[in-house]
């Protein structure tokens, strides 16, 4: 039986034969025998088999067996005297795959910055961490579609090229297969895409929100999980040119609705990954950041905060603290606002709804007031802001008002004011970063470090 190494460890018994197969991250020489330590990217923990020196062309084999070597083993479990492991694995037959040079091999060493690991990105999954990461962000985007499918939502794929820029930042990649050096030009010498692929300009997507009210407006319930772009010039430790978003549209929702299924959702997702990955998130705790399991509790077992941004500016207003931003009413709260309200404030999850319509996107239903619009956000500790939601105006003519007041031409969006022409209903829904997630949970300091290939400015290796 060839069996993942997470699997062989949790239940193979004495006696038993098996195969495994795998990465060398270490190796013990002595003089009857010699331990390597195999890992196949299942678990944390490595398998340990034990070499002797009656094992066809041992001295041969040792002599390849280096840190990285890709190699099978087949032997007999028996029980391990070590500490800390159940069972090894005494090896009858060793095959090697793939060799590697331990003078040239980066990643000899127990521990290597994450800055240096980023160098080596093909290589940076075989260390410890990284399969950490991966491993929760595998359990966390199968806890997204397991939340969403019991719920009966439908998954849909809105296109990766679009023509809309849903959120009107403008910080939006190009997609043309135009030569630019020798591109049709307009009278006013821009660029003419009506001769481009697509017969006009189109981008790659900030967002799925604005398809995903397309089908929601047929299917009830929907959301997309899928990669976004956004071509913003910034090197910090919380920004990528490309990252994955998870986006629900409701039908016949308001923002109580939108509120109370964010809230559901990262409490879902959170205890889903402690069971799934439990020790995985010990790791993070332990190496990485020690709060992280008590983040996760906090997630979990409390209910979240709801204030209004007006309550939010008050509070700010009375506190015992000084801060580099303003807050007066009216302007955006900023990271350092949003987390002194969930961390030292109210000590968990905190929703704030209802902000200045000026401070917010076209799509949001206006309150009565006339003043704000019906938007969240949820704000957790030690990150700020994770989720940004809101009930979308399904007015025709407010939505319509709202453009012209953007400055954005309605012919762009003839299709999404369809949508309140022909059978409008009340929806809502909202938005998360996948990476911000993994980022939160894990207790990682860089975005970066919390997705496979990260795609940066002056940054696309692969």
């Amino acid at each position: 039986m060839i069996g993942r190494i997470k699997e062989v460890l949790a239940n193979a018994q004495p006696e038993e034969t098996v195969t495994i197969q795998g990465w060398i991250r270490t190796k013990r020489e002595l003089k009857e025998f010699a331990f390597i330590e195999v890992n196949d990217g299942s678990s944390m923990a490595n398998i340990q088999a034990i070499l002797n020196t009656d094992l066809p062309d041992y001295t041969t084999l040792l002599k390849q067996l280096n840190t990285g070597t890709s190699v099978e083993v087949t032997g007999k479990i028996v029980p391990s005297p070590g500490k800390g492991q159940r069972i090894e694995l005494q090896a009858s037959s060793l095959k090697i795959y793939g060799s590697s040079d331990p003078e040239t091999y980066p990643l000899q060493k127990k521990r290597h910055s994450f800055e240096f690991l980023r160098t080596i990105g093909h290589l940076r999954s075989r260390t410890n961490t990284m399969g950490a990461v991966m491993r929760v962000r595998n359990a966390c985007a199968a806890a997204i579609h397991q939340f969403f499918q019991d719920r009966e939502f439908l998954w849909v794929h809105t296109p990766i090229i679009t023509a809309s820029d849903c959120e009107g930042a403008g910080e939006l990649f190009t997609v043309t297969n135009l030569d630019l050096n020798k591109a049709p030009k307009t009278d006013n010498n821009g660029i003419d895409y009506t001769q481009d692929f697509f017969g006009r300009r189109a981008y790659l997507t900030v967002s799925g929100q604005l398809e995903a009210e397309v089908m929601a407006m047929a299917f009830g319930n929907v959301y997309t999980f899928g990669p976004t772009f956004r071509a913003e010039n910034s090197n910090t430790s919380r920004h990528l040119a490309e990252f994955w978003m998870v986006e629900p549209e409701m039908a016949f929702c308001d923002l109580t609705g939108d509120r109370e299924l964010a809230e559901a959702f990262l409490k879902y997702i959170f205890k889903t990954v402690l069971e799934k990955c439990p020790e995985d998130m010990e790791f993070f705790n332990k190496r990485i950041d020690d709060s992280v399991l008590a983040t996760a509790d906090n997630i979990i077992n409390n209910q979240f905060e709801t204030i209004t941004y007006t309550e939010a500016i008050s509070l700010l207003e009375k506190a015992d603290k000084k801060f580099e931003y303003p807050y007066n009413w009216g302007v955006d709260l900023q990271s350092e606002h949003e987390r002194y309200l969930a961390e030292e404030l109210f000590k968990k999850p905190v929703i704030v709804t209802d902000y200045p319509k000026e401070i917010k996107a076209f799509y949001m239903r206006l309150n009565d007031d006339n003043k704000t619009v019906a938007a969240m956000d949820v704000l957790a500790p030690k990150i700020g802001e994770i989720i940004g939601g809101s009930q979308r105006e399904e007015r025709l003519d407010i939505l319509e008002s709202r453009i012209k007041e953007q400055d954005i031409d309605p012919q762009e969006l003839w299709w999404y004011l369809d949508l309140r022409r022909y059978g409008s209903v009340p929806h809502a829904g909202f938005g998360l970063g996948f990476e911000r997630l993994v980022q939160f949970m894990t207790g990682m300091n860089n975005i970066r470090d919390v997705i496979p290939f990260p795609r940066t400015p002056l940054s696309a290796e692969f």
